[in-house]
């Protein structure tokens, strides 16, 4: 069945994940959606110092908005915020370096922010794909950390800050290769047999995906989505995937094309007007499974992915 997933998702994503499939999505997005001021208005955007993070940061101080990045490397850091400001002639971008694998650097970040600012928008963007079984400090697998807890943890800590404000929004970064996987319990940090640091990225997309839809139906007062960005041409592509870097390099998409997606759902007003909890690429809500490729899981796993990260969360706060 993982063969039907991969190669049925293979063929989607050459026909729409690509530069040429965002350019055909392109034609139908409603111009002036993105002609918005953002005086006054906050977003946290992790992993911002490079990529679709850096891209999406740009996006937001251009329109005025008040930009937190969360980075992990300082001097990238501070390199991606002086081009953000001197492009968007905005002076509200700030850094803070948290390093998202760490459960306890994120609560702790978590609860500071929260006393000392206000957040419209949180964009959980920052991701690893690890290819060799590695632990953090903390014991945990670095792939499951960074992408399931650590988006976890920040998130939940921060919807009570969120909660306050009006017409609050979550943005999860997914991925398309989500749709290769269905939730697997059995084995959260991939502890089982033969390491596959690809398909542990895929198992934790799914599962952000899955903590989506769970926040939006607990949480009505804010927005949550989940995206897609497509086949993009980024730093972590080019380190985490060579192979498919060297082999796809002319049909990948640009930073600001995968961008495009995570800067409609934090800033449009047509985006909350679709319900909360959706998946989307190009700006349109989408499946969340592959046709007859068997990969929902029973809500009793859902509920079980809920608890097990709340137990980690709970182990690791201050």
């Amino acid at each position: 069945m993982s063969f039907y997933r991969n190669a049925v998702w293979f063929v989607k994503g050459v026909q729409e994940y690509t530069k040429s499939g965002y350019e055909a999505a392109a034609k139908h997005f409603a111009p002036g959606d993105l002609d918005v001021n953002l005086s006054g208005r906050s977003f946290m955007v992790t992993g911002a110092n490079s990529g679709i993070g850096k891209a999406v940061a740009q996006e937001i101080a251009k329109r005025g908005g008040t930009v937190h990045m969360v980075c992990r490397n300082k001097g990238r850091a501070e390199a991606a915020k002086d081009e953000i400001m001197s492009q968007s002639k905005n002076e509200n971008v700030h850094i803070h370096i948290v390093d998202m694998s760490s459960a306890r650097q994120v609560w702790a970040f978590a609860q500071s922010f929260s006393e000392n600012n206000q957040l419209h928008v949180l964009i959980n963007n920052a991701g690893c794909m690890v290819n060799q079984r590695e632990l953090t400090e903390e014991g945990l697998e670095k792939n499951f950390a960074t992408n399931t807890l650590g988006t976890y943890i920040l998130t939940t800590a921060l919807i009570p800050a969120l909660k306050k404000v009006e017409d609050p929004r979550v943005i999860t970064v997914s991925s398309g290769g989500m749709l290769t996987q269905k939730l697997n319990m059995s084995d959260l940090q991939f502890e089982k047999g033969s390491f596959d640091g690809t398909m542990a990225y895929a198992q934790n997309k799914r599962q952000q995906v899955i903590l989506t839809e769970r926040w939006a139906s607990q949480h009505k007062e804010i927005h949550f989505s989940s995206m897609h960005p497509g086949w993009a041409d980024t730093p972590a592509v080019q380190s985490s995937m060579p192979s498919f870097h060297a082999k796809m390099q002319s049909k990948l998409r640009t930073e600001a094309m995968g961008a495009d997606t995570v800067v409609w759902l934090a800033v449009s007003a047509a985006a909350i007007k679709q319900p909360s909890g959706l998946f989307f690429q190009d700006r349109k809500p989408v499946a969340t499974h592959l046709p007859l490729a068997y990969s929902r899981g029973s809500p009793q796993d859902e509920e079980q992915l809920l608890t097990a990260l709340e137990e980690f969360a709970q182990k690791f706060k201050p």
